[in-house]
C-alpha cells in the first residue's frame, strides 16, 4: 500500500527482508505518507513495518509517518515482542518512534494496537487531514490468543485452526473499536476505510484459502488473492460487491487522488487510480496485474527457453494476468487444494487430497474469470495466448531493476544493540558493502571454472529461501 511501483521495479521481487540483511525500502521511492504530508496530512503508523531497517533512514519515521508504535521485523511474539531469526538469535522488538518500547511489553499486540489508534484520534483534530496506516500483526505466526477469545471456539477439533479464528476474531473487535473512535471523536463523516489481506492464507498455520489453490507464498489464488473492504459514507454506490481488477500498487495514485494530492510519472506509478470504480461502480482503469518475477527462485527443472516460444525461459518463475487469462512459468509454489478441516494436523485422509497435477510442467494458462479455482490448464490448447502473455513478461522484465538481496551481516544482531532488533549499519559500512558487490561481479566476470563452495552457498541459499517460504 505504501508505494505504486511493482516489485521488479524496487528491486524485492525475491522473497522477504531477513532481520540480519543490510536491505530495506529502496531510500528513493517516494512513499504515500510522505506524499501525503505533502498535501497537508499528519500521518501515523501503528503495526508491522517489515520493510527493513537496518539504517536509521529506513526506519518509518524516516519514510513519512509523524510517529510509529509497532514491530520492525515480521514474526514477533504477540505478548513478549520477542523474534528469533535463527537459534540463538534472538532480539526484543517494540518501538515507538526510534526507541525501544521495553515498557509495552506485555500486552497483546492487537489491543495494544487499536488502543493506540484511538489515543492518536483523542489527540487529533477532526478539522486537520489524518492518515493512519493500522498494520495488525494479526493473523500472521505465532498462533496466539488471549484466553477469552480461545473459549469461544474450544469445540473445534483443530488446534491451529482454533487459535487463528480467535486471532481472528480479536482482530474483528479491535477494528469495530477504532471504527467507534472514528466516529466518537469526529472523524467518521469524512473518512474512507480500507481494510485488505496482505496475500492468501498460510495453510499450515490455520489458514484457508479453500477453494482456491495454493497458500501464502505461492503463484496460485490461494497465495495472490487478498480479501478486503472499503467503507465510507463517501461512497457513491454502498453495500455492494466490487468485481473491478484492483492491485495493492492502485491505493498509492487512489488515495493520494483522494487527498487532493498529485501522483505523476515520476513517483514511478505502477498502479491506477481506482476510486471511480470501487465508489461509482465505472469499469476498473486496470487491465493486467504482474504478480512477479523472481529470478533468484529455484528455477523449474522442466522449463527452459524452448518451452516459451524462444522468447521467455519458463524455468523462471513469473505469474501474469491479462485480461481473463493468467499464466504461470517456472515453480508457482506448493499448488494442492486444501480443505479447511484437514489444516495442520496432517490427519491420514492428507494424502487423499488432490494432489498438483504434473510435476514436469512449467507453464500454467488458465481462464482465471471462468476458472477461479485453476482447476483447467489451457496451455496446450492456447499456445496463442501463452506466446501473448510470455511477450508481456519479456515486456516487464526489461524495465526491472536487479534483485537486492544482500548476504545476512553479523553486526545485525540484538545482543550488539542492546538484545533488540534495531538499526546498526553506518555509511562506511554502506560504502564496504557496495565495494565487496563490485568484487564479487568482477570475480565471477573473470572465473572460468566453477567454484564448489560457491554452489554450496547457492544450495544453502536457496534451501533457506524454500524453508523460509513455509515459515512466513
Amino acid at each position: 500500500m505504501l508505494l505504486s511501483p511493482y516489485q521488479i521495479h524496487t528491486g524485492l521481487q525475491h522473497s522477504i527482508i531477513r532481520p540480519r540483511q543490510p536491505n530495506c525500502l529502496p531510500l528513493d521511492q517516494v512513499t504515500l505518507p510522505q506524499k501525503l504530508q505533502e498535501a497537508g496530512y499528519s500521518t501515523h503508523m501503528v503495526g508491522k513495518w517489515h520493510l527493513g531497517f537496518y539504517r536509521k533512514e529506513c526506519l518509518p519515521t524516516r519514510r513519512g509517518f509523524d510517529t510509529f508504535l509497532g514491530s520492525l521485523t515480521g514474526n514477533v511474539d504477540y505478548y513478549t515482542y520477542d523474534n528469533c531469526d535463527g537459534p540463538g538469535v534472538c532480539g526484543f522488538d517494540l518501538h515507538e518512534g526510534e526507541s525501544v518500547a521495553w515498557g509495552l511489553s506485555g500486552q497483546y499486540s492487537t489491543m495494544l494496537y487499536a488502543q493506540r489508534v484511538s489515543h492518536i484520534l483523542a489527540n487529533h483534530s477532526p478539522r486537520r487531514p489524518l492518515f493512519l496506516y493500522v498494520a495488525f500483526q494479526a493473523v500472521h505466526t505465532p498462533l496466539q490468543s488471549p484466553r477469552q477469545y480461545l473459549y469461544r471456539y474450544r469445540t473445534m477439533g483443530n488446534v491451529a485452526r482454533r487459535k487463528y479464528a480467535a486471532m481472528v476474531t480479536c482482530m474483528d473487535e479491535a477494528v469495530r473499536n477504532i471504527t467507534w473512535a472514528l466516529k466518537r471523536y469526529g472523524f467518521y463523516n469524512n473518512s474512507v476505510i480500507i481494510f485488505s489481506s496482505d496475500n492468501g492464507g498460510q495453510t499450515f498455520s490455520g489458514g484457508s484459502n479453500w477453494p482456491l489453490r495454493g497458500r501464502k507464498g505461492t503463484y496460485w489464488e490461494g497465495g495472490v488473492r487478498g480479501l478486503g473492504f472499503v467503507h465510507s459514507p463517501l461512497l457513491k454506490r454502498k453495500r455492494r460487491t466490487s468485481r473491478a481488477l484492483v492491485h495493492i500498487t492502485d491505493w498509492y495514485p487512489t488515495l493520494v487522488g483522494l487527498a487532493g494530492g498529485t501522483a505523476s510519472a515520476a513517483d514511478g506509478l505502477d498502479g491506477y487510480d481506482v476510486w471511480p470504480a470501487i465508489s461509482e461502480g465505472r469499469a476498473s482503469p486496470r487491465t493486467e496485474i504482474l504478480h512477479n518475477i523472481d529470478p533468484l527462485y529455484n528455477h523449474a527443472r522442466h522449463g527452459s527457453l524452448e518451452g516459451g516460444f524462444g522468447i521467455w525461459n519458463t524455468a523462471v518463475q513469473a505469474a501474469i494476468r491479462v485480461g481473463e487469462w493468467k499464466l504461470l512459468t517456472g515453480d508457482p509454489g506448493y499448488g494442492d487444494w486444501i480443505p479447511p478441516q484437514t489444516l495442520a494436523a496432517f490427519p491420514g485422509s492428507w494424502w487423499n487430497l488432490e494432489r498438483m497435477a504434473s510435476a514436469r510442467q512449467a507453464v500454467w494458462l488458465f481462464n482465471i474469470s471462468a476458472d477461479p479455482y485453476e482447476r483447467e490448464d489451457l496451455a496446450d490448447q492456447r499456445p496463442d495466448v501463452v506466446r501473448a502473455l510470455l511477450a508481456r513478461l519479456v515486456d516487464y522484465n526489461r524495465t526491472a531493476i536487479p534483485v537486492r538481496y544482500p548476504a545476512e551481516n553479523p553486526r545485525a544482531h540484538p545482543d550488539f544493540n542492546g538484545g533488540a532488533w534495531g538499526p546498526w549499519a553506518t555509511d562506511e559500512d554502506e560504502e564496504e558493502e557496495e565495494e565487496e558487490g563490485r568484487a564479487r561481479s568482477f570475480s565471477r566476470g573473470r572465473r572460468k571454472k566453477k567454484c564448489k563452495i560457491c554452489k554450496l552457498r547457492s544450495f544453502f541459499r536457496k534451501l533457506n529461501t524454500r524453508l523460509m517460504s513455509h515459515r512466513i
